[in-house]
């Protein structure tokens, strides 16, 4: 009788142990969720301070000691991985989850029994929200600005979200090679601190973070030829080992010349085609991903051309992506064909930073989102933004269903599951009506986090869904409202991780009856 007890003693530390830890992690981040979210100040080590409501960086800043919310954590961190967004409201149903859980668990019901109506009421639950998608027209330039502007509401204030939405957008529609086929990779998120954060733009080319290295090389050019190359023009010590003798001065300063000539010859070859191609007042910018030596570069300014070195490898493919052109690793048979376009280039300086900006590019598959913002931690909220941004309008694109948002689709799966509960014999019910229960905190917390009573905004919920009226929650007045009419859509594959990883999640929670140190051969 005593080892049983002791036994029992232990499962229910371990279980209060893990649903405390889940308790703890919606309680840190439930403020953050919806519109009208708070923000988080994280202050590190050395006193550098970010101020961020993004839940994925909030996961991977915060110091998490106990075991069970860095589970969690890392559950959330996953489906950021996985979709791009959600996190918050990942951690906040899986607390949920297991409180709900807590409530049967104290009057003796056994986990596994809960884990099991877990699983049926998430199976449920996807199979409702497969019936709750609604097709649109991913095409549509206004279904995407809906899109990008309910995810970005909740992570920035409203006048900036829509501004990026813009940008966004437009981005997307730029790195679109036919079909839906989306490589994010080609939209480069340069940042620059410098004016106001609504002075953002789109730049339909590309912009590098650093110069020309040539005080004598134009500032700015209009009607450019770019010529991408990775061509080494600087002198270069041989890698073999050998050594060459000279008897006299001439001796040494022919060997001087014929190391130079090689190199002379190459930027030479670049000349000529600038003559050759340049006919009409165009200007030629190379921009190199290996070195140019002074001398070379001097070559290049007396002739009127703009050389950059030393561009990034990703960079390289950009912008003939942005330009056109090929990337060339010899200067053997440069033709006009080799080069892309661009309608203008310029050099901005700000302080010691150096940026080059390439822009008007005909038909540009690349370009480049340029942030700007008073100070480094308004610049890192707004990247954290446009991230989510971005992956929520490719991933409307790629599933071509949307769900209506605001709340609309936990209320009305809240309802289901709890209909769908009545067909459910034994204990396992009691799962059920927990999952539904805990879906009912998202509505909860976005009407608490705009000023509102939740429960009262969840039985308004309730009612217009009972009544046939899809409804979600209006942040402004706290009433139910025509999801459509107020643009808020969430992205389907966001919603459905959500419900997966954390029923996955809680289940296997609920299942620990010990919790123990492991040994230091874990891996």
């Amino acid at each position: 009788m005593l080892n049983q007890d002791s036994e029992l003693a232990r499962r229910d530390v371990a279980l209060s142990m893990n649903v405390n830890a889940g308790k703890g992690m919606q309680e840190v981040l439930k403020t953050n969720l919806g519109p009208k979210g708070t923000l988080k100040m994280l202050v590190s080590g050395s006193g550098e301070v970010k101020i961020t409501k993004d839940g994925k960086t909030l996961l991977h800043e915060m110091q998490i000691q106990n075991p069970t919310a860095a589970m969690i954590a890392r559950a959330a961190t996953a489906q950021d991985d996985v979709c791009g967004d959600g996190t918050t409201s990942a951690v906040v149903l899986i607390g949920e989850l297991l409180k709900q859980a807590e409530r049967y668990l104290q009057d003796g019901v056994h986990p596994r029994v809960m884990s099991e109506g877990f699983d049926l009421a998430k199976a449920r639950a996807i199979e409702f929200l497969e019936k709750s998608r609604v097709e649109r027209d991913v095409n549509d330039l206004e279904v995407l600005m809906q899109v990008a502007k309910s995810s970005l509401r909740t992570k920035v204030h409203q006048d900036l979200a829509d501004h990026l939405a813009d940008l966004i957008v437009n981005a997307v529609q730029c790195i679109r090679a036919g079909g839906d086929s989306i490589d994010l990779h080609m939209v480069e998120i340069m940042s620059m601190m410098h004016k106001s954060d609504m002075e953002s733009l789109l730049v339909n080319g590309l912009v590098l973070d650093h110069g020309a290295r040539h005080p004598d090389m134009k500032k700015k050019a209009e009607k450019c030829f770019i010529l991408t190359c990775n061509v080494s023009l600087e002198y270069e010590k041989s890698e073999v080992n050998s050594g060459f003798f000279y008897s006299n001065a001439e001796q040494r300063e022919q060997l001087v010349q014929a190391e130079r000539k090689f190199t002379d010859d190459r930027v030479m070859k670049i000349v000529e085609l600038k003559r050759k191609i340049c006919t009409a007042g165009e200007t030629l910018v190379v921009i190199n991903q290996k070195g140019i030596d002074p001398l070379s570069l001097d070559i290049l300014a007396k002739e009127g051309i703009i050389g950059i070195r030393r561009a990034k490898r990703r960079n390289l493919e950009r912008l003939t992506l942005a330009c056109g052109g090929e990337p060339v690793n010899s200067v053997d048979g440069l033709t006009k064909e080799s080069c892309g376009w661009a309608d203008k280039v310029h050099e901005v300086t700000l302080g010691e930073e150096k940026y080059t900006f390439v822009e008007g590019c005909k038909d540009a598959k690349s370009c480049t989102l340029l942030i700007r913002g008073p100070s480094k931690h308004c610049i890192d909220q707004i990247k954290d933004a446009v991230r989510d941004g971005l992956r929520s309008i490719k991933n409307a694109i790629e599933d071509k269903y949307l769900l209506l948002g605001a709340g609309s689709f936990e209320a009305a799966a809240h309802a289901d599951l709890h209909e769908y509960a009545k067909s459910v014999s034994g204990k396992a019910r009691l799962g059920v009506i927990a999952f539904a229960d805990a879906l009912s905190i998202l509505p909860k917390i976005i009407a608490e986090n705009c000023g509102f009573d939740g429960n009262e905004v969840f039985i308004k919920l309730q009612e217009a869904h009972a009544n046939g009226f899809p409804a979600g929650i209006d942040v402004s007045t706290g009433d139910p409202a025509d999801p459509e009419a107020l643009g808020v859509y969430d992205t389907y594959r966001v919603k459905r991780q959500m419900i997966v990883s954390s029923g996955v999640i809680a289940a296997q929670l609920l299942l620990v009856d010990e919790i123990m140190k492991a040994g230091h051969g874990q891996k």
